[in-house]
């Protein structure tokens, strides 16, 4: 199922009336301080603390009420689970979330509070995708994936989307990647908007992929050329943390949409962190970080450009992030 553009303007007008139209702001200190004119597309700001929401809604209202009624399974680090909580809410459908073991206590807590019914898996994330779709087949339940879904990299398509109409001429959008959702769709709605509407010879702006140096599952599956199992170290950024599904949809997309490609260290995302604390008063989680670490890491690249960041999510246990702000403070 190919994501065009004419998808992504429908899946907005379908899930608009249950999102927030998210802040993209201009930092003037950090502008100042990497001399590249920062944009911070605020999407923590959503509804749960994430993205996640957009892509959930999508997925969700697609399915006939009998789908609904049988209720949906779905794994998650955290947000997806929340967004597809959120969505579930919102459509009157139950959700069954399978998580890995070492999930945020702060987005276990609020899962619960959304009464999902959640199942916490003892492995890593993507044991935990394996182990809900193998149920949700035997159960006859969708399966809602974190990523693999047209209709999930659909709505996560539509903050490509709001990008593009809160700043049309970026030189750049920061995203960080995990299974590659997020940055499929954002990259597939410019990819449509630039090179078919506009028809275009070069690409205006460029789609940046960022990952944390401990977990770089799909850089690894884009470098080999096919989807392959990488061994990832624990990071800072769990919401991007874990493998890539064999056969994922996200893959040829990446391949296709995503223009360069960094990876940053955890002391880089700490560093972020505390710089989005400290001069914008912010608190987001690593995944966050790790866009904002990229830039500051290549801002040589971009000086007098207009860059994107996308700050995905804020969900972070808050004495986690205090411990991560305080190990930078001196420095």
């Amino acid at each position: 199922m190919h994501i065009t553009k004419e998808l992504i303007e429908n899946t907005y007008n379908q899930i608009s009336p249950w999102l927030r139209t998210t802040a993209l702001d201009y930092s003037i200190e950090l502008s100042e301080k990497t001399g590249v004119n920062v944009w911070l597309k605020k999407e923590y700001q959503q509804f749960t603390g994430s993205f996640k929401l957009r892509g959930a809604l999508s997925c969700i209202s697609q399915l006939n009420q009998a789908q609904k009624d049988a209720g949906v399974i779905t794994a998650s680090s955290g947000n997806h689970g929340l967004g597809v909580a959120m969505a579930g809410k919102i459509t009157g459908t139950n959700v069954t979330v399978y998580l890995p073991e070492n999930t945020s206590i702060v987005k276990l807590k609020a899962l619960q509070y959304l009464n999902a019914n959640v199942i916490v898996v003892d492995g890593d994330c993507l044991l935990a995708e394996q182990q809900a779709a193998k149920q949700a087949k035997e159960k006859g339940c969708y399966y809602v994936s974190p990523y693999n879904d047209p209709y999930v990299i659909a709505g996560q398509a539509t903050l490509g989307m709001e990008i593009h109409q809160q700043l049309p001429n970026a030189d750049a959008v920061f995203v960080s990647v995990g299974g590659g959702g997020l940055i499929s769709g954002i990259g597939s709605y410019y990819n449509e908007s630039q090179l078919e509407t506009e028809q275009v010879t070069e690409k205006v702006t460029k789609i940046v992929g960022c990952w944390p140096e401990n977990a770089q599952a799909l850089l690894k599956c884009l470098e080999h050329g096919e989807v392959i199992e990488v061994e990832e170290q624990p990071t800072l950024s769990e919401s991007t943390a874990g493998g890539v599904e064999p056969g994922s949809i996200t893959f040829p997309i990446a391949q296709k949409v995503v223009d360069k490609c960094y990876t940053v260290s955890e002391l880089e995302i700490g560093q972020a962190m505390y710089a989005l604390g400290k001069y914008e008063r912010e608190i987001v989680e690593g995944s966050a970080g790790v866009a904002m670490a990229a830039l500051m890491q290549q801002a040589d690249q971009y000086k007098g450009k207009d860059v994107v960041v996308v700050l995905c999510g804020k969900n972070i246990a808050f004495d986690k992030w205090l411990q991560v702000i305080k190990q930078h403070e001196d420095q």
